[in-house]
């Protein structure tokens, strides 16, 4: 056995799981009378193995719901090996989003922070974060998506529909919209090769999110890290042309293009392909799985399918066969919004964020020490029977009627990392929506249900049989 390779499993066997329950050690010794309530664990392993196997059940959320049970809305765990502070309570959790950068701040695994980059909006703090997060706002803002993006997200969603074959895997179908979306209104291109052989180099980066990062003995997180370098290859040959182009004073007034041009001069091309990364990852997993559950839920809901079908049917009697949605046929759409709200709220793609106390924090009457990790759980806010009537129900008429739920209802996140593709988010579903209920009618192909770890999907792609609708 090559020695490197002896002392690294010798390592792993015996060294670090001893600096493991050092460190644990403590973290445990601290005086816990001001802790908020809960049960640590296994040392090092601490409940790591009982969450896992809690989202292995159809329940979405089996762990919090039994220690919230037992310990209250705010509980202590040990999960990955730090020792954390679950809160399903909503202030605490407005708190928490409210005092990003003064009491706590973001934090994640090292795995995505690797694959995403150290340039990453996700990974940014302080001021430059700010300065970057109210570009990335800039360009999904309702005047831009009216005046620019709208005519490309009809075309393309009409685009992608037109050559659905009698059965798709609408998960993949959904992956493929959305990637398409992001790289036009990133960097300006229309599907073609370029396109779909990036996408498929993002499917290996997002499946390394989740793994353990050491390549040599886990290959998802080694073939992510590969396929990284691939992408980040991809975007940096694309930023140099466009550099080139812009000494030409050939300008397109894309993202990459305010990138290019900045306030001083610009960003470096190693920051620039970071920024791309994680902003093309994000539109591409989050709004695609939102796509798939939206018609899951419809399916299973005929009477609200019945009503958005209606909806739609009126809008495109007005139009043309071929003629584009305009803004205010979005805007005409007030039980799609309900829909778009009520996915958004059952699904919770983003069930919660993980923040790190920059110094010892009071909260609900509880210290949370610093150093420690911080989950907000949004989905168990959501699905609170207290919060919503029904909460574990599709039932987008909860939106009709006059509703305020503030710190209740939270799917883009909130206070200064408040997701910047929020509104375009809402638009790209809508306008699907419209598309695939006045073009297309469908069946599941078989059964699928949802599942919740790591990330919420469908078990089988949600694979469905599709039948033309004559258009009018």
């Amino acid at each position: 056995m090559d020695s490197a390779l002896y002392f690294l499993i010798l390592f792993l066997s015996t060294i670090l799981p001893l600096l493991l329950l050092l460190r644990a050690t403590v973290f445990f010794s601290r005086r816990r009378r001001h802790l908020p309530p809960g049960n640590l664990g296994l040392p090092v392993v601490g409940e790591t193995l009982q969450l896992i196997s809690a989202y292995k059940s159809p329940n979405p959320e089996p762990f919090i719901d039994e220690r919230v049970n037992r310990f209250g809305p705010v509980f202590t765990t040990h999960l990955f090996g730090e020792p954390t502070v679950f809160s399903a309570d909503p202030e605490t959790n407005r708190f928490i989003l409210q005092n990003e950068g003064k009491l706590f701040e973001s934090s994640y695994p090292s795995s995505i922070s690797n694959l995403l980059g150290k340039h990453s909006l996700l990974l940014m703090r302080g001021n430059l974060h700010k300065r970057m997060h109210s570009l990335t706002m800039s360009f999904g803002n309702s005047s831009i998506i009216k005046d620019h993006l709208l005519v490309d997200i009809d075309r393309l969603i009409r685009l992608r529909l037109d050559s659905w074959p009698d059965r798709v895997f609408l998960m993949e179908e959904a992956k493929k919209i959305t990637f398409e979306l992001a790289v036009k209104q990133l960097m300006s291109f229309d599907p073609g090769k370029w396109a779909e052989s990036l996408r498929k180099q993002y499917v290996l980066v997002i499946e390394g999110f989740f793994a353990i990062p050491l390549p040599f003995f886990f290959t998802t997180y080694h073939r992510a890290i590969k396929a990284r370098g691939k992408v980040a290859e991809a975007l940096s040959l694309v930023v140099r042309k466009r550099r080139e182009e812009r000494e030409r004073g050939e300008i397109k007034k894309d993202m990459l293009g305010a990138l290019l041009e900045g306030d001083d001069g610009g960003f470096s091309d190693e920051e620039i392909v970071d920024f791309l990364l994680a902003l093309l990852v994000a539109g591409y997993e989050t709004t695609s799985t939102i796509m798939t559950l939206s018609v899951k839920f419809l399916t299973e809901t005929p009477h609200a399918l019945a009503q958005l079908k209606e909806e739609h049917d009126q809008i495109r009697a007005r139009k043309g066969e071929s003629q584009a949605l305009n803004w205010s046929d979005y805007k005409s759409m007030p039980f799609t919004q309900c829909v778009v709200n009520e996915t958004l709220r059952v699904a919770n793609i983003i069930g919660g964020v993980f923040r790190r106390a920059i110094d010892d924090v009071n909260v609900k009457g509880y210290t949370i020490p610093k150093g420690w990790k911080v989950f907000a759980s949004l989905r168990a806010v959501h699905l609170n029977q207290d919060h919503f009537k029904d909460a574990r129900t599709f039932s987008p008429w909860r939106w009709q009627a006059p509703t305020s739920p503030g710190n209740l209802y939270m799917p883009f996140g909130g206070g200064p990392r408040l997701c910047p593709g929020y509104e375009l988010a809402r638009v790209q579903l809508s306008v699907f929506l419209h598309h695939l209920v006045t073009r297309i009618s469908w069946v599941p192909a078989e059964e699928d249900r949802l599942v919740f770890f790591p990330t919420t999907r469908t078990q089988k792609r949600y694979p469905i049989i599709v039948q033309r609708r004559a258009v009018s």
